[in-house]
């Protein structure tokens, strides 16, 4: 069976999920049974956050939920009953009594709306009767719930529905089952969330319950957990088989369309769950792989995007809540660029051709944040107090690694950007030829053995940050083109091998820099200080992987030594990961996963360079055809 503390994902397409442990306690403020997005795919509230479940026989009675109070005390124990967790098609739970009986729970969220089905059956003779208690919190995600006076228990029954609104001018909850309700208001106090406290946040929080809902097990018992009216009970037993044939037909598939979700404006990507929302540039770099045999919907949501240009940029993100967006990122604009030239092999539609030309031209021109390309052709980028590229940790406002100046993946997506680009329009192709020839004069050190990561450091002229870090794999794999030549991208690959590439990732830093640091753990400040300090990112593996199919592919034995790199996080993947992959990796042994424990582009990039393998070695393509 699975770790107890690995943890299942269950998502909406519309920003909300259910998120929980195979042994069912709450470690995170995000683990909940009916999580919604209120302004999909953003403004997520907790508002059933867990359940008890007490089962009555002749032979006694048998709590199955488990929950976590203060002082770590497990109570009660339903994990000692359970003998079976399996995560296909839906997160699915057995439990053995005695006497040989065994009960079994199914779960799932149902794609398109905030609802929460779930059915249990009873293997064995004799009478059985079954409690159910939800425990609400009616919270916004990122915040935790305490006991109040304001807190509303009242109930309206009306036949198979019980509604609640715990909270006057919130969301409400309706609860659909074949079981009989009760009302019993009760407080359930401290809660304790383990994984809160080791990220140095609040841990405690109250729930309430309304009251009980009790079946008897003659029947399989249902019930499910909506936000807004749900589904007619009757529909219950449909949707699981429906929802079983989508699976099916989806196959591995369905991991990718966890993050696939509906805002107003269209299809967007989720970064990652449980706390991010739709991100810029992990859109772009995720899309690559999610999407890698569904051109139109890549088209799709690079339409969608193209609608939020502004003076050249693409939002970083969109907020929480609110529909103002952020525009501090430098390199989203370029990786939309990239990826619209990948979707539209062909030539661009004329709103995205558009698009891409004011942003190819504000870029030039200048626009927010410094961001203009210099005398020499390449593009500088910074401004005190912001973080613009991917590495964007900030604490108390300032930038851990500000990256001012010419930062070297800038330079390999603005290169490729401009030399696609100029395909149809052929005015940026003087500027992508001297781009190129500076990049290659500027950034490569045969003495070092790879490049500098950043030139002009804060505007300096020859300024140079020689800190070896792994954005540099961008010049050799992981975009369409390729900007050095053989002889400065094998040492730069092998630097990277022998000194970044842990088991499932690249490190951000050097381990010898007086700066790394190898876990990622502890407080906020700790956590940020660490992010691309020394942390290791499954994402780069993608690029990584394809800059060496480029280059040794058609040797014996490549293929294997490739897949071998990929290989920790298929076992992740296909173990506790349950179809999905972290976000981060500590870049010290024994790499534990960390951050997010579903991120958009460590999954993307994991696919795209599976289907990288399967292509044609050698080439500055790796195999991929652009739109294939």
């Amino acid at each position: 069976m699975l770790p107890l503390d690995a943890e299942w994902l269950e998502t909406d397409g519309l920003g909300g999920y259910a998120l929980g442990t195979v042994r069912m306690d709450r470690r995170r403020r995000y683990h909940g049974l009916l999580i919604t997005a209120t302004t999909p795919p953003t403004g997520r509230m907790v508002l059933v956050a867990g359940q008890e479940l007490l089962l009555s026989t002749p032979d006694g009675h048998y709590a199955l939920s488990t929950q976590s109070y203060r002082g770590g005390v497990l109570h009660p124990r339903g994990f000692d009953h359970l003998t079976h967790f399996e995560p296909v098609p839906w997160p699915t739970w057995t439990f053995a009594l005695p006497k040989g009986d065994r009960f079994r729970l199914e779960l799932f969220v149902r794609r398109g709306g905030g609802s929460l089905l779930q059915l249990t059956r009873l293997s064995g003779a004799g009478p059985a009767w079954l409690e159910v208690l939800p425990l609400l919190a009616a919270r916004e995600d990122h915040h935790l719930h305490h006991e109040n006076a304001a807190f509303d228990f009242s109930a309206q029954v009306e036949g198979p529905m019980v509604r609640v609104r715990p909270y006057a001018g919130g969301p409400g909850v309706t609860i659909n089952s074949n079981g009989h309700f009760t009302p019993r208001p009760l407080w359930y106090r401290n809660f304790h969330l383990a994984l809160e406290q080791a990220r140095g946040l609040d841990d405690e929080e109250d729930l309430a319950t309304p009251g009980v809902f009790g079946f008897e097990l003659n029947t399989p018992a249902r019930w499910s957990y909506h936000a807004g009216d749900g589904l007619p009970l009757a529909a219950n037993g449909e949707a699981f088989a429906q929802e079983r044939a989508r699976r099916t037909h989806l196959g591995q598939r369905r991991h990718a369309e966890d993050f696939l979700v509906t805002r107003a404006a269209g299809e967007s990507i989720v970064a990652g769950y449980p706390w991010f929302t739709d991100w810029g540039r992990d859109t772009f770099i995720a899309l690559r792989g999610l999407l890698h045999d569904q051109p139109e919907r890549r088209r799709q949501i690079l339409s969608t995007w193209a609608h939020a240009e502004h003076q050249g940029l693409l939002p970083n993100r969109f907020p929480d809540r609110g529909d103002t967006p952020e525009y501090h990122s430098v390199d989203a604009a370029l990786w939309f660029v990239i990826t619209c030239a990948e979707a539209w092999p062909a030539g661009l539609p004329p709103f995205i051709a558009a698009t891409v030309e004011r942003i190819l031209s504000r870029y030039l021109e200048g626009t927010h944040f410094g961001i203009k390309v210099d005398h020499d052709g390449l593009l500088y980028a910074g401004q005190e107090g912001y973080a613009l590229t991917w590495m964007d940790a900030r604490i108390d406002g300032r930038a851990v690694t500000p990256r001012r100046g010419k930062p070297v993946e800038l330079q390999c997506l603005w290169i490729n950007a401009l030399e696609l680009f100029s395909n149809q329009s052929p005015r940026w192709r003087a500027h992508a030829e001297k781009a190129r020839a500076q990049f290659r004069a500027r950034f490569f050190r045969p003495e070092l053995g790879y490049c500098y990561d950043v030139v002009d450091v804060d505007g300096v002229a020859g300024a140079v940050d020689a800190q070896l870090r792994p954005n540099q794999v961008l010049a050799i794999g992981g975009l369409p083109k390729m900007l050095l030549g053989r002889d400065e991208a094998e040492p730069l690959l092998q630097t990277l091998l022998e000194v970044l590439l842990v088991q499932g990732g690249l490190r951000t830093l050097a381990p010898d820099d007086p700066a790394y640091q190898g876990h990622y753990q502890g407080g906020p400040t700790a956590r940020d200080q660490a992010y691309h300090q020394g942390t290791a990112w499954p994402w780069l593996l993608g690029p990584l992987v394809e800059a060496y199919w480029r280059l040794h592919g058609h040797e014996p034995g490549a293929k294997a030594r490739a897949e071998s790199w990929l290989a920790p996080l298929g076992r992740h993947r296909d173990g506790a990961g349950m179809g999905h992959l972290p976000e981060v990796l500590d870049g010290d042994p024994p790499h534990r996963p960390g951050g997010c424990p579903a991120q958009a582009w460590s999954l993307g990039e994991w696919m795209r360079v599976q289907v990288v393998l399967r292509g044609v070695p050698g080439g500055e393509d790796g195999g991929l055809r652009p739109g294939a």
